[in-house]
């Protein structure tokens, strides 16, 4: 029953890697450490579930493969406390607070957001040509040139209408 499973999630992993490769010039993730995840104990079962490391692999040489741009976003990008509208970085947020209220009134879905900010982090890349880190205070080296845009977090991307639906993948 459990290699049965495991088939069936292979199969699910490798036709969503393949889809995802095949319709996108450029694939955004964020680099998540698994194996510290694996230690919640209230998340590890659905993370082992999800399988986002064997996602990840496969996206990896996927797109070497069909010659594909993969950029992968820092762990430390705070792309879930980031404000897509003005661009402020928030307060933490816990794992239960699935939405949440910047202070210039913009209303967010910690999902949808997060998923904007990855999107125009990984944009800004392609763009610019260097490496997606927060942006440190005492940084030597400067600020990154994917900060030097005088744009929004998420400018270029479309907004959702009343009732749409985004498919946000871990």
């Amino acid at each position: 029953m459990h290699a049965r499973i495991a088939d069936r999630r292979r199969d699910l992993l490798h036709k969503l890697s393949s889809r995802l490769v095949r319709e996108n010039r450029t694939v955004v993730i964020e680099d998540l450490t698994v194996s510290n995840l694996l230690k919640n104990r209230g998340l590890a079962r659905a993370i082992s579930d999800a399988a986002w490391r064997e996602l990840r692999s496969m996206l990896e040489y996927r797109c070497a493969w069909y010659g594909r741009d993969l950029v992968v976003v820092d762990r430390w990008f705070p792309s879930t406390k980031l404000c897509g509208a003005c661009g402020t970085v928030g307060a933490k947020l816990p794992l239960d607070v699935r939405a949440w209220t910047c202070e210039c009134g913009a209303v967010h879905d910690r999902d949808v957001n997060a998923a904007r900010n990855i999107l125009a982090a990984g944009l800004a890349v392609t763009a610019c040509g260097d490496g997606v880190r927060p942006q440190r205070d005492t940084s030597r080296t400067g600020p990154s040139s994917a900060k030097q845009e005088a744009q929004r977090a998420t400018a270029g991307i479309p907004r959702l209408q009343a009732g749409e639906e985004v498919n946000v993948l871990p």
